[in-house]
């Protein structure tokens, strides 16, 4: 593996093998030998508190050295060209490159530019993928509920605009989920259910968390939204907020996972978030350790 740009062409035991890494080194902790002398820089040009804190706290975890870069205060500000940032930071030898954009598919294009070995790592780009957060969704649901084939997960809120959506669903189906059920909105599902394939879609929440196992709930992103949404957060939360006693058409112990941030109140109650069936702090945990694993991947056998 040269890069990881998104889930979607990784089989089952690719995914396996990188979940069985990041357990390995939840367990074992910092490796600090593991990538000492190598370079990870985190290029973000959206905000972010835990993609961006956990790579960097996993990158340090094995040794190496992290710069995170401030787009605000580069040359970028200046009209430099993407490209030429890139070339730029490529002469300075780094090892991999951690990037968030709002334009879909501008890691690959970094990557597919790039003029020397440097690892890119998608953190997230517009709405289409978040492999890593992917991954430590399927970490933390795998457990608690090791065998995929016989869960029944439900995904609730801004589908249309979610790249957690689309990375969750990759790893899920390549894991063996054989239900996957999508709710939200008519405004937010997305406008090809063709990318869903094999997905379950309702408008009908309260259905939707029948017999669930797991139920992941994401936030409405106005920020990439060209229209208001048609409600009122109060409205939205009556028909697609969790609360208990929405929660209680799932199976008994569902688990509740978010990826963050949490707007409390219009997708989710503040009790159920911190609950007792919430998994939404391990999925913080788990952050270090897949992108632990998957820099040890990308690095640790390079020359």
């Amino acid at each position: 593996m040269r890069h990881l740009l998104t889930l979607e062409d990784l089989s089952r035991a690719d995914i396996t093998h990188l979940l069985d890494r990041a357990e390995a080194f939840r367990a074992l902790g910092q490796q600090r030998d593991l990538l000492a002398g190598r370079t990870v820089l985190n290029l973000f040009f959206e905000n972010s508190t835990r993609t961006r804190t956990s790579f960097e706290i996993a990158a340090r975890r094995l040794g190496a050295d992290v710069v995170n870069f401030d787009v605000s205060r580069s040359s970028t500000a200046k009209g430099e060209s993407l490209l030429d940032t890139l070339h730029t930071l490529e002469a300075m030898r780094l090892d991999a490159l951690v990037v968030r954009h709002n334009e879909n598919r501008l890691p690959d294009y970094l990557a597919e530019h790039a003029r020397s070995d440097v690892a890119v790592i998608n953190a997230g780009d517009g709405h289409r993928a978040h492999p890593t957060q992917g991954l430590l969704d399927a970490l933390t649901i795998r457990q608690r509920r090791a065998d995929f084939e016989k869960l029944t997960i439900v995904i609730c809120g801004d589908i249309r605009h979610s790249r957690v959506a689309r990375s969750d669903v990759h790893a899920f189906a390549a894991l063996g989920a054989k239900d996957i059920r999508l709710c939200a909105p008519h405004a937010l599902l997305p406008e090809d259910t063709g990318e869903f394939r094999g997905c379950a879609v309702t408008e009908d929440f309260d259905s939707a968390l029948d017999g669930a196992d797991v139920v992941i709930m994401l936030r409405i992103q106005k920020e990439r939204m060209t229209a208001a949404l048609p409600q009122a957060d109060e409205d939205y939360f009556t028909q697609y907020g969790l609360d208990a006693r929405r929660l209680a058409f799932a199976k008994p112990g569902c688990m509740v996972l978010h990826p963050g941030p949490i707007n409390r109140g219009v997708e989710i109650a503040g009790d159920v978030a911190d609950g007792a069936q919430s998994r939404i702090l391990d999925q913080v945990a788990n952050g270090v350790s897949v992108r632990m694993a998957v820099l040890a991947e990308l690095l640790a056998s390079r020359a």
